[in-house]
């Protein structure tokens, strides 16, 4: 399942309210790249289509498309301090639980 930290809802909420009403629903997506064969990871706001998985994660509904959703199984997406005053968002795969991210390190399993 993928899950979502309270620090990442609450910026995804920020970003949210400034969003047309249609569109306050978070699409994440994962993809192989071809020439590194390493996951990419990526989010923006969508509306709901047709066989999307729709999961409520910490009060942010998250749609993720069906070739999406296995590459995104125990993935935690959060938002943390990556350098002294500098905040991303960042994908943990491999996590379960929000808890779970202090123990997978700054790129454990495959973040971005």
């Amino acid at each position: 399942m993928f899950n979502l930290t309270p620090a990442a809802a609450e910026q995804i909420a920020r970003a949210a309210a400034e969003q047309p009403d249609r569109q306050r629903m978070l699409r994440v997506a994962a993809k192989h790249d071809e020439v590194d064969d390493e996951l990419v990871y990526g989010m923006g706001f969508d509306e709901e289509r047709e066989d999307d998985l729709v999961l409520d994660a910490n009060g942010i509904v998250i749609l993720i498309s069906p070739l999406s959703q296995p590459l995104l199984e125990n993935t935690t997406l959060d938002f943390s301090e990556v350098q002294p005053g500098e905040f991303q968002f960042i994908f943990r795969s491999g996590c379960t639980t929000p808890a779970a991210t202090k123990g997978c390190g700054s790129c454990g399993g495959g973040c971005s």
